[in-house]
């Protein structure tokens, strides 16, 4: 097992204050959240405000927003359509990049480390697009992210197994897959894609050891990290 960092020594690591990743990310089109997710999220939100019942206010979610361009983007058309004063689009990041964006209350942009900081709400949809590779407990934050949903509510992210570790080194790999998905997650290994369709209290068996940002590129081509962990109830891998 390699030397591995808290979260204060990750947070300050260049790997993590990632200068590429999500910046120049569009809402739609060839670089776009709707090609990495598989839909447009204004369309979710859209069609939760047209169910017969719909609550007074549908949020959205992004965990390691980046430049919040597609937030903002999003924001814009919500206004268009008429329906932003039904709507709160909101984002997280832990560096300070984020485009110019107009001060209006159905937009929100925030700088903190994404593990420490606590939303005032529930979220009806919850992304995090390429973002979990920058984080170092991605177990923990997906556990805590299941608990922000509304009842209903849909969380998808990008996770790869390769980028979490048990404590001899090896990837968690199929054991985690199981995990995940007895603690009600989907996962996607194809897509590398994580998902969840609802609100839940969720407890997963591993203990976070800390990372290591010296792991290189993932398959997406850029520096990540690797998350570590010791199996509980079981061998420590």
């Amino acid at each position: 097992m390699p030397p591995l960092l808290d979260d204060d020594a990750l947070a300050g690591s260049a790997v993590v204050a990632n200068s590429a990743m999500n910046r120049d990310r569009q809402l739609a089109g060839i670089n776009s959240y709707e090609r990495e997710l598989g839909f447009n999220p204004v369309d979710v939100l859209a069609a939760l405000l047209r169910v017969t019942g719909a609550p007074d206010t549908v949020a959205w979610l992004d965990l390691c927003c980046g430049s919040g361009r597609a937030l903002i983007q999003a924001a814009g058309r919500l206004h268009e359509a008429g329906v932003a004063d039904r709507v709160l689009v909101e984002g997280v990041d832990l560096v300070d990049a984020f485009d110019p964006a107009p001060d209006v209350p159905w937009l929100r942009l925030t700088v903190a480390p994404v593990l420490e900081w606590v939303p005032a709400r529930r979220y009806d949809l919850i992304t995090s697009v390429h973002g979990l590779h920058y984080v170092g407990d991605k177990l923990g934050l997906l556990a805590r992210a299941a608990g922000w949903l509304t009842d209903g509510g849909r969380l998808v992210a990008d996770l790869d197994l390769a980028e979490v570790r048990l404590a001899a080194g090896a990837p968690a790999g199929r054991r985690l897959a199981t995990d995940l998905r007895e603690a009600g997650f989907s996962y996607d290994g194809r897509r590398r894609r994580i998902g969840r369709d609802d609100r839940g209290d969720v407890t997963l068996p591993y203990e976070y050891l800390g990372a290591d940002a010296t792991a290189g590129p993932n398959y997406t081509g850029q520096d990540a990290v690797h998350s570590y962990y010791r199996r509980r109830g079981g061998r420590p891998g």
